[in-house]
């Protein structure tokens, strides 16, 4: 199986708890940071056509809060909520998991289940 790549914040602490997990596990692995490295508007595309955009967007955070209404309605899958979530990456919910169509978000129970299996 193609390594899978693995989206975050390097200083989340979920994102780092799920990098230490997979190195533990030996699941082979590439870190993207989100805010360093910069994401695609494709990619968040991609991401929101395979979990949708509810299960995609951290409604949590401080960026949300930070949110008008008309940008939090944006995000949630209006037509710019691609370019809105690529420039605003903290908007994504971490760590988002991908290997060919595969996409996964969160570091559930769940979602360790099938990165491992």
């Amino acid at each position: 199986m193609a390594a899978w790549k693995v989206y975050g914040l390097k200083n989340c602490d979920t994102c780092r708890k799920a990098r230490k997990w997979l190195a533990a596990e030996g699941v082979a692995h590439d870190f993207v940071d989100v805010r360093a490295d910069g994401v695609e508007a494709a990619d968040i595309e991609r991401w929101a056509a395979a979990v949708g955009w509810e299960s995609l967007i951290n409604r949590r955070g401080a960026t949300w809060r930070g949110l008008s209404e008309q940008d939090r309605a944006a995000a949630l899958g209006g037509e710019g909520a691609p370019g809105l979530v690529a420039a605003q990456p903290a908007l994504v919910k971490r760590p988002v998991f991908e290997n060919g169509p595969r996409v996964l978000v969160g570091f559930t129970d769940a979602v360790k289940a099938e990165v491992k299996g």
